[in-house]
């Protein structure tokens, strides 16, 4: 029987690919030190947490891995950490029945939060990432209501309502706050606040690369138009996140080096940030790092609806381009005669 597990529920956009990509890649290590990552990868984990929460997108493929999961960990002597996302912004029902399957065994919950003055240009950009339309201000101005985009969003980054949902399942000592460090701050930052508020040996654990690079803004507008030109072609959702969101989006679009997305916060947003800070502080959950972490801040750069038409061509060409230099480094396909006629 374990003897601890861990449940890191997020949230998204908050440096979660970087803490999942470094337990991945201290798989061994954190193995010999009592720390097992159920599954044999972390896409088990994503099927398990799938399962577990009902999510249609995956139905096929996540049938019975909760209880696989479950399984490995209660045949494991030490601690067993969960990493997923999904789990932040679950319902309480959903919330119980992912305590309720460690019976007797102590569960802690790590909550990892950013500020919502990068968050919202990151939720933007994810939602290009999933064949999203909507224009930049189009995006901002609609968050401060009830209807789309606004309704996804916040079910996403309700952080005072998702803390509250863990803390009355676990109770607040079981909970702990993880807040990502200022911009500029080197990644190991995270890292070693996420081990101090998962208690975790770790901080020795091998570096990964930071992970799901942002968009710039001349990036995101160029999958913006793509996206308004494929709702014309009715590609199936399977096609698109192969082709677009992960070939193009993740990888060709992602990182380029050009002009970050420029957002000076509005005044709604920084008093319902303030809001949140103070609900989050009489959560009782601990804190790792500091809740004025969270304070929104101006982020320098530019207006993604005023890109020049000049700066969007040099995206598109240079994800081309990588695109061509990927396939062109994999071993070549047989071709058939139609192909060489």
């Amino acid at each position: 029987m374990a003897s601890r597990v861990v449940l890191h529920v997020g949230l998204m956009k908050s440096g979660t690919s970087y803490v999942q990509q470094r337990l991945e890649a201290n798989r061994d290590l954190l193995r010999e030190r009592g720390v097992l990552l159920p599954g044999e990868r972390w896409r088990d984990q994503v099927l398990a947490v799938s399962d577990v929460l009902g999510r249609e997108q995956l139905a096929g493929k996540s049938a019975g891995r909760w209880a696989r999961l479950v399984a490995d960990a209660e045949a494991h002597d030490g601690v067993v950490v969960v990493s997923m996302e999904f789990l932040g912004p679950a319902t309480p029902e959903s919330i119980q029945r992912v305590v309720g399957s460690f019976a007797g065994v102590p569960v802690d919950v790590v909550v990892t939060l950013r500020d919502l003055g990068r968050t919202v240009p990151a939720m933007w950009q994810e939602s290009l990432q999933n064949g999203g339309t909507r224009a930049w201000g189009d995006y901002v101005r609609l968050l401060d209501g009830k209807r789309k985009p606004a309704q996804a969003f916040w079910r996403q980054q309700g952080m005072g309502r998702i803390v509250d949902n863990w803390v009355v399942a676990v109770g607040a000592a079981h909970v702990a706050l993880v807040t990502l460090p200022p911009p500029g701050a080197d990644p190991g930052l995270l890292w070693s606040r996420f081990c101090e508020a998962a208690g975790l040996d770790a901080l020795d654990a091998a570096s990964v690369a930071p992970a799901n690079t942002s968009l710039d803004a001349a990036s995101a507008m160029v999958l913006r138009e793509l996206n308004l030109l494929l709702e014309e072609d009715g590609i199936s959702t399977g096609d698109y996140h192969r082709l677009v969101k992960f070939e193009l989006g993740k990888r060709a679009l992602a990182g380029r080096g050009g002009e970050p997305i420029g957002f000076d916060p509005p005044r709604w947003l920084r008093e319902r940030a303030a809001t949140i800070q103070g609900r989050l502080e009489a959560s009782g959950a601990r804190v790792v790092g500091d809740l004025d972490d969270l304070t929104p801040q101006a982020t320098p750069g530019t207006d993604p609806d005023a890109v020049p038409a000049t700066d969007l061509a040099a995206a598109a060409l240079g994800a081309l381009r990588s695109v061509v230099r990927e396939r062109a480094a994999q071993p070549p396909q047989p071709t058939t005669t139609s192909e060489t006629a």
